[in-house]
């Protein structure tokens, strides 16, 4: 099922989960910023894998559990903050219209914990903090690519060229993360791409489920 985003303007929506997620990130790097603690907040809030595979950190931080969420607040620098949340603001809203507030919400948890479950089956044993929302906005990205996607005709079958379509738009995402990681200077920190690939996967695989969920009684 797709949509043109230009259809769907007339439609009211306050967009709330968008706001609200691009708000809080924001909020949660210029405290860490300004308290300077950001190198503290990367080790005590980013997703370190090894703690996945049993390992404990020898002073206090977030549950094991609960930090591929709490990574999604933790960003190496201004620069790439500021690409997260334009990338989450612009796909974002859209998705949002299309799937509603709550699936909005669920497809953000989820592409944060696939990327992270990605990040660690790669590297179980991996001791450097994976930081930044990409992870979970890749799922956002995975979405948008299958809601509004107007792919170019390479083969005869649509879904397949929708495919190709969301795997060039992955692989720039992926490109622009690296590209902001070399010029931020986040070096000791993870922006990995295997985490890329599950946020992403997670938002392919669920963007039909939560459409048709939402327009279930249509």
């Amino acid at each position: 099922m797709n949509a043109h985003p230009g259809q769907l303007h007339s439609q009211r929506n306050l967009r709330t989960a968008t706001v609200a997620i691009t708000a809080l990130t924001a909020l949660a790097w210029l405290i860490a910023f300004l308290f300077r603690v950001d190198g503290e907040a990367a080790v005590t809030m980013g997703f370190i894998p090894i703690r996945w595979s049993g390992a404990d950190l020898p002073f206090a931080a977030v549950p094991a559990i609960l930090t591929p969420l709490s990574a999604t607040l933790v960003h190496g620098g201004l620069l790439h903050l500021a690409l997260n949340l334009l990338i989450l603001l612009w796909c974002g809203t859209l998705v949002e219209r299309v799937l509603g507030i709550g699936s909005m919400i669920l497809l953000y948890l989820v592409a944060a914990y696939t990327s992270a479950l990605a990040q660690w089956a790669v590297d179980p044993s991996a001791v450097t903090p994976m930081i930044g929302a990409s992870g979970a906005i890749a799922g956002i990205i995975g979405a948008f690519a299958l809601s509004f996607g107007r792919p170019r005709r390479f083969v005869k079958s649509n879904f397949v060229n929708q495919l190709i379509n969301a795997v060039w738009l992955l692989a720039a995402w992926i490109v622009l993360q690296l590209m902001t990681g070399f010029l931020g200077g986040t070096q000791g920190l993870m922006i990995a791409t295997p985490a890329h690939v599950g946020g992403f996967v997670a938002g392919l695989l669920l963007q039909r489920p939560l459409l048709l969920w939402r327009y279930r009684g249509a």
